[in-house]
């Protein structure tokens, strides 16, 4: 699975260009790259202050995570907002990620004393193993309530960046609850308790940090969804995708566009290979490049190119 700064190979799409000389949408506006976006609304600033107050509320912080990208999808300000506070890492949409290496990552949680656990929104695999595990993590708080006589329900606030899933965890939890799911960002925009087998969770809504430093991980970001397509360049992403996949999943890439053996080493020319084999042609025998974009990263997303993980787990001592 890819982690580094690897230079993708591809020629600059071909998008027009507006007066200043930059390359622009259709629109008019600029296209941005991944990592000079500075995503942190009002709302986000007044949610990380909820956050913060809303901890002595609740015994332990559930943590939501993409399992294709566990370091890229989570804020990295959250370690020390949270503190010493018990937490439970989900590793959300393990569906779509390489189940191995889920694995490892379940395994490099345990070996850093956090309790992780992999799920399925979709297909609920994973959820009944939710209350145990949370219950485990707060094993030494039960005993104490239990030596006082207090029988009082679990209460655990459920974080994480927009569009990781955080309403389909709880809708699937609630069993159809009313946590409002759409397949965009920034969603969720108030907190909302609800109750699940006698534990209390409180919602809340995305947050994303205030800048995006590290290309790699507005990559990871862009690919997954997490960041709006409409402000970035999508053939420009689909290119780094491609050089991802080309990399780490060939066999999968190969198989799905049905491509030679030999690909293109440069991303470009490969993109207009995927956009061919899939006959997106315009006048002239040109081929639509935008629209293979499109195309590529939804069909990543949906799951349909295979299970791909994009960050590997560091190794543990017992991996080594």
């Amino acid at each position: 699975m890819a982690t580094g700064n690897k230079k993708t190979k591809y020629s600059p799409a071909r998008r027009p260009k507006n007066e200043k000389g930059v390359r622009s949408h259709e629109n008019g506006a600029p296209v941005e790259r991944a990592e000079s976006i500075q995503w942190f609304p009002g709302h986000m600033a007044r949610t990380r202050r909820k956050i913060q107050e809303s901890l002595s509320l609740v015994d332990a912080v559930i943590e939501i995570v993409d399992a294709r990208i566990p370091i890229s999808s989570r804020n990295p300000e959250l370690d020390s907002w949270v503190g010493r506070k018990p937490r439970l890492v989900i590793l959300n949409k393990a569906d779509l990620a390489d189940e191995a290496a889920t694995k490892r990552w379940v395994a490099w949680y345990e070996s850093r004393g956090v309790a992780a656990l992999a799920v399925d929104c979709k297909s609920g695999r994973g959820f009944n193993g939710f209350m145990p595990a949370l219950r485990r993590l707060l094993q030494a708080e039960i005993t104490k309530w239990e030596s006082k006589g207090m029988n009082r329900a679990l209460r655990a606030m459920i974080v994480g960046i927009p569009n990781v899933g955080k309403s389909s965890f709880i809708n699937r939890l609630n069993k159809g609850g009313k946590a409002k799911v759409e397949d965009r960002p920034g969603v969720t925009r108030h907190n909302q308790w609800f109750t699940v087998e006698g534990a209390q969770l409180l919602d809340t809504p995305g947050v994303l940090w205030p800048k995006f430093d590290d290309h790699t991980v507005a990559l990871h970001l862009a690919f997954t969804g997490a960041i709006k397509d409409q402000v970035l360049d999508i053939e420009e992403m689909a290119c780094e995708l491609l050089d991802v996949l080309s990399s780490e999943y060939r066999p999968m890439l190969i198989e799905r566009y049905k491509l030679p053996d030999e690909i293109p080493e440069d991303m470009w020319e490969l993109l207009q290979l995927v956009a061919r084999k899939r006959g997106m042609l315009v006048s002239g025998g040109e081929v639509n490049t935008e629209r293979a974009a499109i195309m590529l990263l939804d069909e990543y997303r949906g799951g349909k190119l295979g299970r791909i993980t994009l960050e590997s787990a560091p190794r543990t001592v017992t991996q080594e």
